[in-house]
């Protein structure tokens, strides 16, 4: 189930001017508490947390044809790790 929580780490130019100041940026469900993404960073990463921020981005319009809806929801998340440790995003 954490696993399926956390969708996909963001990957932008603003998230990776932040990983120097030690900020992750996640995607995740848009369930779940500050506290539940808190526990399931640091078992998932095998990192001390400091702090979480999150906010949820404007719903975007699909239409498929005639057919006019809405992306599913999502809660934009960035995470500060305690100083001296990583996430490593990208397997080397």
């Amino acid at each position: 189930m954490m696993i399926d929580a956390v969708k996909y780490p963001i990957l932008t130019e603003k998230s990776m001017r932040l990983i120097d100041s030690n900020q992750y940026t996640f995607d995740m469900d848009d369930r779940l508490t500050k506290t539940q993404i808190k526990q399931i960073v640091q078992e998932l990463f095998k990192v001390s947390v400091v702090a979480v921020n999150t906010h949820r981005p404007p719903r975007k319009k699909r239409r498929v044809g005639t057919r006019q809806g809405f992306k599913s929801s999502y809660k934009r998340v960035i995470i500060t790790v305690k100083a001296g440790e990583t996430i490593e995003l990208i397997p080397s």
